[in-house]
């Protein structure tokens, strides 16, 4: 049987292990300030080792520094948690509930810190990204095999998504920087711009009008049309420009890839409006054929989305440079 010397001890005495835990709840409801993370090391120690000599010379302090200390500790945790067994230091109930907690603090902080140290290495870092799909396949890659070269140690994510998704994503922190179309005025973000394109029908080489070579602007309305998704800004983009030329374009079959949207032109299934350059393979094979949508022409503004006011950092500012560069194959001509 353990002797009232072995028990836990309080103000008032000995008490049995559920007033202890009582009092354990009680007095951890008023806390106030959390616990200083040192002393949870000091505890973690001194409760491997038993000794607050052994632990005092592992950590390079006095002993009387590591028992006031744990005094502490039991002030700001609101119970006994050590006891002593002959000349060996033991945890009480509390003590141990304590230690299992502390090594999953302790092991956070030392995770956390490992962290923060690989960020403040030359060259380490991270770079969460966000692009259209079709900045995905074209642009995203060239520019990433160069950043790699000057940042191979960073750690890269890619989300893809239409203007609308990156945007979200950057108001809520998911991403640090989106290649996409010119958004609507976002109050919180800043654009740089890259290059501006030009769309233009893309149609079958079977097509009436790449057989002439040009459109008859009074079939327009009457043609089939294969367009890339409603909730996307190039979509809008579309309508509007018709609307303005006084027409709607007749039937529409709406499709989420941009690959498929290529694919169903080559089988002149319908007409396609899109950029030269998402089909520049196609059209240099012959299998697609891009002609003006008319005199009026149809722009779209790329860039970098950002939040407003951020300092961008080296990899940022390499990775905007590098999109420069690369979308100068992509720019429409003056």
């Amino acid at each position: 049987m353990p002797t009232a010397r072995h028990m836990p001890f309080l103000a008032n005495g000995p008490m049995n292990a559920w007033n202890c835990l009582h009092e354990v709840d009680e007095r951890f409801s008023y806390m106030r300030e959390p616990i200083d993370s040192r002393r949870l090391q000091q505890f973690s120690v001194l409760a491997r080792t038993g000794s607050f000599t052994q632990t005092a010379r592992e950590l390079h302090l006095t002993q009387s520094g590591i028992s006031h200390s744990m005094k502490a500790l039991e002030r700001e945790a609101g119970c006994r948690l050590l006891d002593k067994l002959g000349k060996k230091v033991v945890l009480t109930q509390a003590g141990e509930q304590l230690l299992q907690h502390a090594g999953k603090i302790l092991a956070e902080m030392e995770a956390a810190h490992s962290s923060l140290g690989a960020l403040g290495k030359w060259g380490r870092g991270r770079l969460r990204l966000g692009a259209s799909t079709t900045a995905c396949q074209h642009i995203i890659p060239p520019v990433l095999r160069e950043f790699k070269e000057s940042f191979p140690e960073h750690a890269i994510t890619l989300e893809p998504g239409d203007t609308p998704q990156l945007v979200t994503a950057l108001l809520r922190h998911r991403i640090d920087l989106a290649l996409t179309l010119e958004a609507d005025h976002e109050p919180q973000l800043e654009f740089h711009p890259l290059f501006t394109d030009e769309l233009h029908f893309i149609v079958s080489p079977l097509h009436p009008w790449a057989r002439s070579g040009r459109v008859k602007h009074e079939e327009i309305p009457a043609q089939n049309y294969i367009l890339y998704s409603k909730n996307s800004i190039t979509f809008r983009l579309i309508e509007d420009y018709f609307r303005r030329e006084d027409m709607v374009l007749n039937t529409v079959i709406e499709v989420g890839s941009m690959e498929a949207t290529k694919e169903l032109a080559k089988l002149g299934l319908g007409i396609s409006i899109l950029a030269p350059w998402v089909c520049r393979r196609e059209i240099e094979d012959g299998a697609l054929v891009a002609l003006p949508l008319g005199r009026k022409k149809l722009v779209r503004h790329w860039g970098i989305l950002h939040w407003r006011n951020r300092r961008l950092n080296l990899a940022e500012e390499t990775f905007i440079g590098l999109c420069k560069s690369v979308s100068e194959n992509f720019r429409r001509p003056s």
